[in-house]
């Protein structure tokens, strides 16, 4: 499992940039896949925690990955939040994703999460 997430982190990183305005015609898991249950973790109270655990411990697997795999964090482009992680990652990919919807919502979730994390929280340099 650790070598799905630092193999998919290592993808992601290598082409988040050049994907991030593209349409991809890739297959798996994509944008729209995880912006559903990150949605619906707010608009459904039946539903809603078992929403937010699948979004928020996607974001988070990929989160520790990254800082993990030293592709996040001080001395690199990108520094996620370290206090409420999953759930201000969530709301950031949800508006990213929303910014360019018919776009972004055909990337992998990888590399939209990558490019949503590259725009929402840089690295203070």
């Amino acid at each position: 499992m650790r070598l799905l997430i630092i193999t998919t982190v290592a993808a992601a990183l290598s082409g988040a940039a050049a994907f991030a305005d593209s349409h991809s015609t890739s297959t798996g898991y994509m944008a729209s896949d995880l912006l559903s249950p990150c949605q619906e973790a707010d608009n459904d109270a039946r539903w809603g925690e078992a929403a937010e655990t699948e979004c928020e411990q996607y974001i988070i697997g990929y989160v520790d990955a990254l800082l993990a795999t030293g592709a996040a964090g001080p001395g690199t482009a990108v520094c996620p939040p370290m206090v409420n992680t999953a759930d201000e990652v969530r709301w950031a990919f949800m508006r990213w994703v929303h910014a360019s919807y018919t776009k972004r919502k055909a990337m992998p979730a990888a590399q939209a999460l990558m490019a949503t994390l590259a725009e929402n929280f840089p690295c203070s340099q």
